[in-house]
């Protein structure tokens, strides 16, 4: 956006590229107006009336456009759907009209105890029903499509009949939402799990994908923590540019929750998407 003030913040740029917004940079945000298209708001964190988090949220959507990325609504869950919580995100969608509104493939609650989790689901055409019904359900209260994520994996069920992809396409036709392909967590899976992560994004179908998430891990030693503390990985890196190859205009979105590094740390991170998304365009021009 730069400091452009003529510039519509509804209307970002193509290629277009965001950072996850995090409570320490607001001010520099604020103070700078730095050249991004959007910002990413942890739901969870401003959904609560009121508040130092609401009012930053409010402050930042005067500049720039602002998507909604939950993770509570447990999309996999066998709970019943918290149509409370759901209240709360659709008054604040409301409030702040964001591009979009996103969670996760996974469930997070059982008979109302919370993980605090992102929790695997057996990739099975059972599931894939399963799933796909809640989040009908959801996008029918929220009156707006979902994008959803796919997880990090550390283990595996037995019972799968479905690769991942297989299962994130099957879930995101079958519901109408679309994907948020999130390529480190499919480098981490295949670290852990011997995904292959060049046949995944080969078969996902990008004409379902609404954003992709780059982020950074944590090297455990036998396996990968999806610990969003580290700068993007070159194998990540890799995985991104091989998608570009395909399709250069997605959305692309720099996350970075623990161990927070200045902000600059995140601005070159987002101007590395931003000159390979400008590169692959240019290569396909």
């Amino acid at each position: 956006m730069g400091n452009d003030p003529s510039r519509d913040p509804a209307k970002p740029s193509t290629p277009r590229i965001g950072v996850g917004l995090r409570s320490p940079h607001v001010n520099e945000i604020l103070a700078t107006r730095p050249r991004l298209d959007f910002f990413e708001l942890l739901t969870d964190n401003h959904i609560c009336d009121g508040g130092y988090a609401r009012q930053q949220a409010f402050l930042i959507r005067q500049d720039y456009p602002v998507t909604l990325h939950s993770v509570g609504m447990s999309l996999g869950g066998t709970d019943p759907i918290d149509f409370s919580y759901l209240r709360k995100i659709k008054t604040l969608a409301t409030e702040l009209e964001p591009v979009y509104i996103s969670d996760h493939l996974c469930w997070t609650s059982f008979k109302s105890h919370h993980a605090h989790d992102l929790l695997p689901l057996p990739y099975t055409e059972e599931a894939v029903y399963h799933v796909s019904q809640r989040i009908r359900h959801i996008q029918d209260f929220l009156e707006t499509s979902l994008i959803v994520e796919n997880v990090s994996s550390y283990l595996g069920f037995a019972c799968s009949t479905l690769n991942e992809w297989e299962f994130l396409t099957a879930v995101a036709r079958e519901s109408g939402c679309k994907i948020l392909l999130d390529l480190n967590n499919i480098y981490v899976s295949q670290y852990n799990n011997a995904v292959d992560a060049q046949e995944y994004i080969r078969n996902i179908p990008l004409d379902l994908v609404a954003e992709i998430h780059l982020a950074g891990f944590e090297h455990k030693g036998s396996y990968l923590l999806d610990a969003h503390n580290h700068e993007v990985s070159e194998p990540v890196w890799e995985l991104y540019q091989e998608i570009l190859r395909n399709n250069a205009s997605i959305p692309t979105l720099i996350e970075w929750d623990n161990d927070l590094p200045p902000f600059s740390t995140l601005l070159q991170e987002a101007g590395k998407a931003r000159r390979f998304q400008q590169s692959a365009t240019n290569t396909v021009c």
